[in-house]
């Protein structure tokens, strides 16, 4: 297992849909991978990582969330689609591709999500609140939107001077480099 570095905004493998997952191709790696990307996810104290935060282009992603009281789920989805989500919240999201940065946005309170497990076999997961928000988050960036597109217009504009600068710092981020915890 290997804490791997987190590809930061403007990067370009961000900005791209990822490639659908053949799973018999990958069968024999996904283990490896996998439990790179917990580790990597844990290090940093995340809540998801999509396969292209890592640098590689599949449409694969990894959550874990800690509800009060309760065991941390985890949970892989390969090829996720939506199936369905209804309701709305606005809450602060941040994205270990914007390390440090949060911002106020709006998404679907529940979702049904259809996808992989780890073994390749079919899942349907049935989500609310921040299970819910995580899904989301990593289903965009599978698809190469992350967070702060989903600002409206003024808000991108007004954020886009602070980006710049932060951007220069989070360059010389890498997290392959930390002591796994």
């Amino acid at each position: 297992m290997a804490i791997k570095r987190i590809c930061k905004y403007g990067e370009k493998v961000l900005e791209k849909k990822c490639r659908k997952v053949v799973f018999e191709d990958i069968k024999k790696e996904l283990p490896a991978l996998l439990a790179d990307m917990f580790e990597t996810m844990d290090a940093v104290g995340g809540a998801g990582l999509a396969a292209n935060q890592i640098g590689l282009d599949l449409r694969l992603a990894v959550i874990k969330i800690q509800r009060e009281g309760e065991e941390p789920l985890s949970l892989v989805i390969i090829n996720p689609e939506m199936a369905e989500k209804s309701g709305s919240m606005y809450e602060d999201e941040g994205c270990l591709s914007f390390p440090g940065l949060f911002a106020k946005i709006r998404r679907a309170a529940k979702v049904k999500v259809r996808a992989l497990n780890e073994k390749g076999l079919p899942i349907e997961i049935n989500a609310e609140g921040l299970f819910a928000k995580a899904l989301q988050h990593e289903m965009d960036h599978l698809d190469g939107v992350t967070f702060v597109s989903r600002l409206p217009l003024m808000s991108r504009l007004k954020l886009k001077p602070a980006l710049m600068k932060l951007k220069a710092q989070w360059k010389k981020i890498d997290e392959s480099k930390m002591k796994p915890m």
